[in-house]
């Protein structure tokens, strides 16, 4: 007979999944850099190329990380047109109960809850860190969703709160821009840089095989490791959730509407995201979006809901 599994056991194997996933990024991009201009040198000047352009590269990221992690949030919620609501408003007291009493369930601190006015179902989660963590949530899903499928939705984005989720993906976000910059850039030296007669006759071959390395790295590996790290973080966070609310069911239909109604408008061009959505903002998709999708099916998150005890 085959054990059930429960919220614990999904937790814990999304988890370690994603762990490995995360420090695969580094380990394949520097191979990538390796195997590309072993081509074109010898083994050990290739390792040497694959550690000088890897360290300046880590360095920008983690620059960059620090810009994001000080201004990030507040530019998702100015990007989803959000604005801050407080129990001291009589409109939005209840909906300002419900994150408060999820965040305790959760043994939280209470998020700050920023509304967007959209009437499409959507949500997110944003912040550095538990202690100054946000909570959005559109006008729509407000509107359609009964008490219970809401705190559902709440807690999974509490999930999202108290798995340091919001951390994962600034971090990812944060290296897939860095790493684009820094292809262009050294295409530009391959190009400009490479025919100075003055330089190594393999320089302007060795930018190129790096080049070539970042490029597979942006625009292969990482969309499907970011694919795969995503839609970890999204089974851990409706396992999580359904453990703070003990109602598995009631996120699971809460998806069931939401995806009948997920874009938000004005999160159209900021494809950025949707990494940090309950559902995909920019709408249905097209079969081969479908398959690099951050998200995992619905019908399989709502499947692993209804199967847990």
């Amino acid at each position: 007979m085959n054990k059930v599994k429960t919220v614990y056991d999904h937790i814990r194997s999304n988890n370690i999944k994603t762990l490995l996933l995360v420090i695969s990024f580094p380990l394949i991009f520097i191979a990538l850099i390796f195997l590309f201009t072993w081509i074109v040198v010898p083994a050990e000047q290739a390792l040497q190329t694959a550690i000088s352009v890897a360290i300046p590269t880590f360095i920008a990221c983690a620059v960059w990380l620090l810009i994001s992690w000080a201004f990030g949030d507040s530019m998702m919620l100015h990007s989803a047109h959000a604005h801050e609501i407080s129990d001291t408003d009589p409109k939005n007291r209840e909906i300002f109960r419900s994150v408060e009493n999820v965040a305790l369930a959760a043994g939280l601190p209470t998020p700050k809850v920023y509304i967007i006015d959209d009437d499409s179902m959507n949500a997110f989660a944003t912040g550095r860190s538990p202690k100054d963590a946000t909570v959005a949530l559109t006008r729509g899903i407000i509107k359609k969703l009964d008490k219970l499928e809401l705190e559902g939705v709440i807690a999974h984005e509490m999930a999202h709160i108290g798995n340091r989720d919001i951390r994962l993906d600034m971090m990812l976000i944060t290296g897939v821009g860095v790493t684009v910059f820094a292809a262009d850039v050294i295409l530009r030296a391959a190009i400009y840089g490479g025919n100075n007669r003055d330089d190594n006759k393999n320089s302007g071959a060795i930018l190129l095989m790096v080049w070539l390395a970042f490029m597979v790295f942006n625009w292969i590996i990482t969309p499907l490791l970011r694919m795969a790290v995503s839609r970890n973080r999204e089974y851990a966070a409706d396992a999580t959730g359904a453990q703070i609310t003990h109602n598995p069911q009631a996120l699971a239909n809460a998806l069931r509407k939401i995806t009948t109604d997920s874009r938000v408008e004005c999160l159209d061009k900021v494809k950025s995201m949707a990494t940090v959505c309950i559902a995909n903002p920019s709408g249905p998709r097209e079969f081969v979006s479908s398959l690099m999708a951050t998200h995992p099916p619905v019908e399989e998150r709502i499947k692993r809901l209804e199967s847990m005890v």
